[in-house]
């Protein structure tokens, strides 16, 4: 028996702000009630002895760590801004303050 039904996809289109034609509709209805079938098959299964995982394979930590360099020059770091006053950048205004 469907779990998904026609209203359920019209809903469903709605809250996506979707308009589909009634032979759209009728696909994912059936796609929807496929990949709940599919589910429910695999609920089925016993993963009682699996172990918990956050992804299929172990990851590692990719970033570098961090070391302190030296810094940039204050002429050298402002040299390519569109706008400075030598020793700041000027950006335009975005919030009026009072």
């Amino acid at each position: 028996m469907p779990k998904i039904t026609r209203d359920d996809v019209e809903h469903v289109a709605a809250l996506a702000q979707l308009s589909p034609d009634e032979a759209t509709k009728d696909r994912l209805l059936e796609q929807m009630n496929d990949i709940l079938a599919y589910m429910d098959k695999l609920n089925e299964l016993d993963t009682s002895s699996v172990e918990p995982t956050m992804h299929a394979m172990p990851m590692t930590n990719v970033f570098r760590d961090d070391v302190l360099g030296a810094s940039l020059e204050r002429e050298q770091a402002l040299k390519n801004a569109p706008k400075t006053d030598g020793e700041y950048f000027l950006v335009p205004r975005i919030l009026d303050v009072e």
